[in-house]
């Protein structure tokens, strides 16, 4: 009679979209999801779960409410972005949020809302590849945003405190400081696992029965199955869509961390050490024998329980220095260096920024490349980099006088210019006359002294060294 109740109490939570049990228990249903060690769900799980279905069955009032649709709204033309496949820009926007929130509302709360599909756009991987972003129309958008601002607060509280993606008040650098300790305290070998196009592969039964186990609406449960059946429009030709939740939306890291919670409370029971920054997940581990017995059993969890794919060919088992996380390497005494290609990314960027056929003012160009490195200093403010610094710094600098001299034309334009800067004439006349190519000018003794560091500084280039001492102090 026991086991009767149990297994009443278990079948309870097998729950498809319209609410049914499924006959013969599906793959979704048995989900391990707060699974005690011998394989029964967490009975404390289960009455967690059933008070929050309670508390969440008239939520879509409060998502639909009009202090909430507008508080989207504001989001929404606040981060800005392109628009969708029905064309409507930020201007369209606005206009129509002044005239059309009741209308909004109501469609909500009738259930007759219908989504519109995606645009497909892709952009380049850092590692090289391409991601496939898929943009929601702002109107779209703004519902996203409504529904995430309602339920997001909910799953905050029970989300891994190991998960530091796309939440709030927490960030990569926090990622990188729980990484290090780990590191530090003699866990240097670092299970990193490669989820095969997670995004784009997520299983939509399996999200919906998790959104189920907490959420009671019925109506929003409809309205976010609708947004992920919608198709994407890629190259004019509409594309129906069986898994996956493309990047691009509001609501898309919200639900991929519902998707992975439960590979944390998993790690989590089993007592591993990790850090999850959304899909990239590195377990930590005091030998190279004890990462490789994690990764196999948990590659194998994942494949099975979550319906997921692990690129086996791409997770590897190496020691934290060889590792390349959220741009950074973690040295054995915890410390950060600069991650491979870091550097070479950023040099690239700087290369087509100070190109010498851009019609820009030295002043202009100096502006937008103290925003870019800035920028990165500050994101990179916790790495060891100083000696790189100073390479990259004195290479800026140069292609800076490269493109300064250019920009004088003729050997009379350079004279003009060095003699204005304090160079005698006739070493002015001697470079000017030299025949020698841009880049080789660039690097003389006149240029040089010309176009000194107090040079770079009156047009409000500071040294990348000087700002990352200062930056460096920050907290991260």
């Amino acid at each position: 009679m026991r086991k009767r109740k149990k297994d009443i109490k278990e079948r309870q939570l097998q729950i498809n979209l319209v609410g049914e049990c499924s006959e013969d228990g599906c793959e979704v249903s048995e989900a391990a999801v707060h699974r005690l060690k011998h394989g029964a769900v967490s009975p404390a799980w289960v009455s967690a779960c059933e008070r929050e279905r309670t508390l969440t069955l008239g939520i879509m009032e409060q998502i639909a409410s009009l202090p909430n649709l507008q508080k989207a709204y504001r989001m929404v033309m606040r981060n800005g972005g392109s628009g969708g496949v029905d064309g409507m820009d930020m201007k369209g926007l606005r206009k129509w949020g002044r005239s059309n929130m009741m209308w909004l509302q109501e469609q909500l709360l009738s259930g007759t809302y219908q989504p519109q599909p995606v645009r497909c756009v892709s952009i380049p991987k850092p590692q090289g590849g391409e991601r496939l972003l898929g943009i929601p129309t702002l109107i779209d958008r703004m519902v996203q945003q409504a529904i995430h601002q309602i339920i997001s607060p909910r799953y905050e509280r029970v989300f891994s405190e190991a998960s530091y993606g796309f939440r709030p008040r927490r960030s990569a650098h926090d990622t990188l400081l729980k990484a290090g300790e780990y590191v530090k305290s003699g866990r240097n070998w670092v299970v990193d696992l490669d989820l095969e196009k997670f995004f784009d592969r997520v299983n939509h039964h399996r999200l919906m029965w998790l959104l189920s186990t907490r959420i009671g609406d019925g109506l929003l449960l409809q309205l976010i199955h609708k947004m992920l059946k919608c198709g994407m429009l890629e190259g004019g030709l509409l594309h129906q869509r069986m898994e996956g939740t493309p990047q691009g939306g509001p609501l898309s890291p919200l639900l991929s961390n519902i998707v992975l919670d439960e590979l944390d409370k998993e790690l989590e029971r089993r007592g591993y050490h990790y850090v999850r920054y959304a899909d990239d997940v590195k377990i930590f581990a005091t030998s190279e024998w004890q990462a490789g017995r994690i990764m196999e059993r948990i590659a194998e969890w994942i494949e099975e329980k979550l319906k997921l794919k692990v690129n086996r060919s791409k997770s590897r088992v190496c020691r934290s220095y060889e590792l390349t996380f959220l741009g950074h390497r973690i040295l054995l005494d915890g410390t950060l260096g600069l991650g491979e290609g870091s550097e070479e990314r950023l040099k690239a960027k700087l290369k087509k920024m100070t190109s010498r056929r851009r019609g820009v003012s030295i002043a202009q160009m100096v502006k937008e490349l103290r925003e870019v490195t800035r920028g990165w200093l500050i994101y990179y403010r916790g790495a060891r980099m100083q000696k790189k610094l100073e390479k990259i710094g004195g290479w800026l600098r140069r292609r800076l006088r490269c493109f300064r001299l250019k920009q004088c034309k003729r050997p009379i334009g350079i004279v003009r210019f060095l003699c204005k800067e304090g160079i005698e004439k006739t070493l002015a006349w001697k470079l000017a006359l030299s025949g020698k190519g841009w880049w080789r000018l660039s690097n003389s003794p006149a240029s040089n002294m010309a176009m000194n560091k107090e040079w770079f500084a009156r047009l409000g280039f500071q040294s990348l060294t000087d700002y990352y001492e200062q930056v460096k102090r920050f907290k991260l």
